[in-house]
């Protein structure tokens, strides 16, 4: 299948464009670009720097992918961004390459839904089955698990990690690592619970859900200090394969962990 390029568009020479991929209607591309069979700009859409983008990609009008990091200590040097497949991009989402000070790259996984003004800053990565309701956004060095959902208008602040399955809903500002399968709400984000709708979906069992929730509470509410709680639930339930996902970020850790909202929990590190 050809490639098809609307006359107004701008493909700088160099970009390599595999068979079936589309540049819509006053889309620019970069000469350090790559794109994946399959792969549509619909129209006005920004693809820069040391691009790739996968295959099958649909990216919407006046999105910008691959422009370079906002951050004060980028010395312009070649960073790259890196896109999977199937990714749903829409209008005025924005994506930053990585900074030298880091790996210099910012990885976006396969099947993502980014929403409109949602942003990916520098050094990110961003696992599979990902969804950005609009105007989401992340600051730079954030780590995102697999099937992980932000509402609208959420801010992750930098160098935070999301654990897979976690839920950050609408206008959260999340300013710690939030363990898998965590649901977070607040202004000062806090875990208020787990986020048992998207662990059905995935498929869990009712009494792998019962077994997680007793591990959140006894981790979160339990008696002691939150590391004593810890070594309780490692020793008791870490041999499950979910709660051993949870006990193994939160040891994994090197910044503060988001804390319970409830029962007067504190904000401890791990």
């Amino acid at each position: 299948m050809a490639v098809s390029i609307d006359p107004t568009a701008r493909v700088a020479d160099g970009a390599r464009l595999a068979d079936g991929a589309e540049i819509g209607p006053f889309c620019t591309v970069g000469p350090h670009v790559e794109i994946g069979a399959g792969t549509r700009l619909i129209s006005h859409v920004n693809v820069t720097g040391h691009t790739v983008l996968g295959e099958r990609n649909t990216v919407y009008p006046f999105a910008s992918l691959g422009t370079p990091p906002q951050s004060v200590k980028y010395g312009g040097g070649p960073t790259r961004l890196v896109v999977g497949s199937d990714n749903d991009i829409r209008e005025g989402v924005t994506m930053n390459t990585g900074t030298e000070g880091d790996h210099g790259i910012t990885r976006v996984g396969s099947g993502c839904f980014f929403m409109v003004g949602s942003h990916v800053g520098h050094d990110c990565t961003v696992g599979d089955h990902v969804t950005f309701a609009n105007n989401a956004v992340l600051g730079g060095h954030v780590q995102v698990g697999n099937n992980v959902v932000f509402g609208g208008q959420a801010a992750v602040r930098q160098f935070v990690r999301i654990g897979d399955g976690a839920m950050i809903t609408g206008l959260s500002g999340v300013r710690a690592d939030v363990i898998p399968f965590g649901l977070v709400h607040g202004h000062f984000a806090e875990v208020v619970g787990l986020n048992v709708v998207g662990m059905r979906r995935r498929g869990l069992s009712k009494a792998d859900i019962h077994k997680v929730h007793r591990g959140f509470e006894a981790l979160f509410f339990g008696p002691g200090t939150f590391r004593e709680r810890l070594e309780a639930v490692a020793a008791e339930l870490g041999d499950d394969p979910l709660i051993g996902q949870i006990i193994a970020f939160i040891r994994g850790g090197s910044r503060p962990l988001t804390m319970g909202a409830k029962r007067g929990a504190q904000r401890a590190e791990p």
